[in-house]
């Protein structure tokens, strides 16, 4: 088991500040496509949520690591009970990725058995112009 490879994905691909930011309101797609992802997640559908991932994120974590690590730290903290977008901005690049258009959102998050947590998760259009996840980061 490569339990390393995600974290370190996770600390790649969800960096806030780095590359170029522009300053605008969130694309409701990239929303949508983030909160549609982290509802597979919160239902414990840690494979659907790998298949459902950007490209770059499928070929960077292996879907038997990002399920045997989802298992380990997120079902742990049982259902979500809230969710707040704090901070959302638009990077073109990102450490060790490809250079595109990348939307960071810092999300508090409440959850059944961790009553505060900052979730990071991480859209991009992808070369189809649709908005999927490529990262996802909690602490």
């Amino acid at each position: 088991m490569r339990t390393t490879l995600p974290c370190i994905v996770f600390a790649l691909l969800c960096c806030v500040g780095c590359g170029n930011s522009t300053p605008s309101e969130p694309d409701p797609d990239a929303l949508d496509a983030a909160h549609a992802w982290l509802a597979l997640i919160d239902n414990g559908d840690y494979e659907a949520s790998w298949e459902n991932a950007a490209p770059y994120f499928r070929r960077a974590v292996p879907k038997d690591d990002w399920v045997l690590t989802m298992e380990r730290l997120r079902k742990p903290l049982g259902a979500n009970v809230s969710r707040e977008v704090m901070h959302t901005q638009y990077v073109t690049q990102i450490p060790g990725g490809p250079d595109g258009k990348y939307l960071v959102l810092q999300i508090q998050a409440g959850f059944e058995n961790k009553q505060s947590a900052i979730e990071t998760v991480t859209p991009m259009l992808t070369q189809d112009d649709t908005w999927r996840v490529s990262g996802y980061y909690i602490r």
